[in-house]
């Protein structure tokens, strides 16, 4: 006799088969018929769960009179469906996974995960684009934003702090999709960097006594390839004593100090006014007598007042920038201090990035998933209209081993930085041998 659902070796249930998602969808429905869902909306999950439980195992048990069920079938259909009631549908069980730092809905049959810096499909499904839609219109109208033909991209933030990016059609050709950058709960210190390989204690050393110098440092890297990571561990460095002002465009930065005050940009309203940029909160920030101001990322014109602070006093800025090299880095500045459109000459930006700028830290993602510290580099000057920079560290590439790992080595150039100068006077004492060290990393 043919039943719902054929046995399987495995206890795992196969959520994309249709006949599941029509029998979850059925339960599902035939559930909000039942429910006073005004009433739900004031009562706590954990007071409800139970009742709801109960509801949904007797309806479960009127199905299988005609559609058999095993027990694994049962739980996996009473567990969708309180996602569904309570949370964000099928995203629930990958939420809940904390080796997930990356979640990416292509399309409602198609959402691939990252794990350990690799990307894998799952067999997580939608029922179709209208279930796909819902669940993003959840996501939107919890943090006040809206979505719709008119407005068919939206930016907003769980819960948990994750990052949502969601694009609708007309312009997703494909039906709807969502990008979820997850941010871990527990938060990788200096010392997990070293132990992950991704840099040496000589280089760690050398970025805590940078950052209590006041050094200005920018870390520069591509998507995904740990900026956000080196700036909170970067920014651990900084003393309790000082006032810190964050400005983020979402807000990533977890910071271990007390005194710290945390911007975050507007976009605008359904009218299209009411947007507050970065640039516009950095020039508020000047006025809030910041000992540190620290900017999540560099994305256009607020470069030009982020190095104006730091030539006028307001030293030991931190920030990030996307590029895939520290040169790309420093033309990326110039692209974006033109886009403030001062009419500024090419030689007075570049002068201006010169005396503002002391490290770039090149983070980047290997093949093989790893995310390392690639470069430490220092900006030196200029020689005529070229600046100039000099390498510490590196991270030399010695190939792929038969596993899939990158080989090779972070090694440090024999060059004694300029700012070492700067590091003695401020009363830290970097060793000679600092400059010599060597790893290999297997």
């Amino acid at each position: 006799m043919d039943t719902l659902f054929a046995p399987r070796p495995s206890l795992e249930v196969d959520t994309r088969r249709d006949d599941y998602q029509q029998l979850k969808s059925k339960i599902h429905q035939g559930l909000l018929d039942r429910l006073d869902l005004d009433r739900l909306a004031y009562v706590k999950r954990e007071e409800a769960e139970p009742e709801i439980r109960d509801l949904i195992g007797t309806m479960l048990t009127r199905e299988a009179e005609t559609t058999p069920l095993s027990f694994s079938e049962r739980d996996a259909i009473t567990t969708d469906v309180l996602h569904e009631l309570f949370g964000l549908g099928p995203l629930e069980a990958l939420l809940g996974d904390p080796s997930i730092s990356d979640i990416l809905v292509n399309k409602h049959d198609q959402v691939y995960v990252e794990r350990n810096g690799l990307i894998e499909l799952t067999k997580v499904v939608f029922k179709d684009d209208r279930h796909l839609l819902r669940i993003i219109e959840r996501i939107v109208s919890a943090v006040g934003r809206r979505i719709d033909e008119s407005s068919p991209m939206v930016d907003a933030r769980l819960a948990d702090g994750s990052r949502v990016n969601a694009v609708i059609p007309p312009i997703a050709l494909d039906g709807p999709c969502v990008s979820i950058r997850r941010f871990r709960t527990d938060r990788l210190g200096a010392q997990d960097l070293v132990g992950r390989d991704s840099l040496t204690q000589p280089m760690l050393d050398f970025l805590q006594a940078a950052v209590a110098t006041r050094l200005n440092i920018i870390v520069s890297g591509g998507t995904g390839s740990g900026k956000t990571t080196m700036l909170n561990v970067l920014s651990s460095f900084i003393s309790d004593r000082e006032r810190v002002v964050t400005i983020e465009d979402a807000a990533e930065l977890a910071l271990r100090q007390r005194h710290v005050v945390r911007l975050e940009t507007r976009p605008a309203n359904i009218e299209g006014k009411g947007a507050i940029k970065q640039r516009d909160l950095l020039v508020n920030a000047l006025r809030m007598r910041p000992d540190r101001i620290i900017l999540g990322e560099i994305r256009g014109e607020e470069a030009v007042d982020m190095l104006q602070s730091m030539n006028t006093g307001h030293d030991g800025g931190l920030t990030t920038i996307h590029a895939n090299t520290t040169r790309d880095a420093l033309a990326r500045l110039d692209t974006m201090v033109a886009m403030a459109s001062l009419n500024l000459p090419e030689r007075a930006i570049r002068q201006q990035v010169a005396s503002a700028v002391h490290l770039i830290v090149q983070v980047s993602r290997l093949s093989d998933g790893r995310r390392l510290v690639t470069g430490i580099t220092e900006v030196t000057g200029m020689e005529g209209d070229v600046l100039t920079t000099q390498d510490i560290f590196i991270f030399e590439k010695a190939g792929i081993g038969e596993d899939g790992r990158v080989r090779g080595r972070f090694r440090a150039t024999g060059i004694r930085p300029k700012c070492a100068e700067k590091i003695l006077t401020a009363g830290r004492q970097l060793p000679a041998e600092m400059f010599e060290h060597m790893k290999n990393v297997a």
